[in-house]
């Protein structure tokens, strides 16, 4: 995890408003505060700074919706969430899994079980943008279970070679 300063990350903000993507703010990060990360811990870094990374070459992701799976994606993705919300819900930890074949127009996809026992779909397109498709609309996880989905992606991609 990337620790800041207030006025690194005023500075990190702005190179995203400026239409800087991750890989360069991750040079950035290095050259201009000596600061070395992966991609994947800028990409958190983006997410937890909440900035909208706009790169001017890239084509719009279109959004996962539950319309737009097919009822075999639904029920496999949500069947495998819903063994994972009993689980979730008897430790109240976080649990990310990686899917074995990946969704069209991503690098990286899965499935999550927030504490709270909410089941999400998420996947990393090739220019590093988290999407999450969450079973409740409207939902949004608690600071401490994006924390926690956070390290628990991290390893779950180390574990894969990411």
């Amino acid at each position: 995890m990337i620790k800041l300063t207030q006025e690194q990350e005023k500075t990190v903000k702005q190179w995203a408003k400026d239409g800087y993507g991750l890989s360069d703010i991750q040079k950035n990060l290095s050259k201009q505060f000596g600061v070395s990360a992966t991609y994947m811990d800028v990409r958190f870094l983006a997410i937890d700074l909440k900035l909208e990374i706009r790169d001017k070459h890239s084509v719009p992701v279109p959004q996962i919706m539950p319309e737009n799976i097919s009822s075999a994606e639904k029920d496999d993705g949500y069947a495998k969430a819903t063994d994972r919300n009993q689980l979730a819900e008897s430790d109240r930890g976080v649990v990310v899994e990686l899917d074995q074949v990946m969704k069209p127009g991503s690098v990286v996809s899965g499935t999550v079980c927030f504490s709270d026992g909410v089941s999400a779909s998420w996947f990393l397109d090739q220019l590093g943008r988290l999407a999450l498709n969450a079973s409740q609309p409207g939902y949004t996880p608690s600071q401490q279970d994006v924390q926690a989905f956070q390290q628990e992606l991290r390893k779950e991609l180390e574990k894969r070679g990411y």
